[in-house]
């Protein structure tokens, strides 16, 4: 199974708020990715070479996953409380 078709059955898994999470997510990364290609004539040279190193970006990413992460931990906290 290639990460794609592996992708596609687990977003078929996942509930329509996991979903939009994941869109947003998504988002970020295409904003990143966008901007690591066409920087600002502004941007100083050093902080656009360590914006892009990949402990950087590594960073971001566990950043933006922990967003989800306490996101569905509130919906699963209201969800519970919310059933007793």
């Amino acid at each position: 199974m290639t990460n794609r078709q592996l992708l596609q059955h687990k977003a078929e898994t996942l509930t329509e708020s996991e979903v939009s999470d994941l869109l947003d997510y998504l988002n970020t990364l295409e904003s990143a990715r966008e901007h690591s290609l066409k920087p600002s004539l502004f941007d100083d040279e050093i902080v656009s070479l360590l914006s892009d190193s990949i402990e950087n970006r590594r960073a971001r990413v566990v950043v933006e996953w922990d967003k989800i992460r306490r996101k569905a931990d509130y919906r699963a906290a209201n969800f519970s409380a919310a059933h007793k």
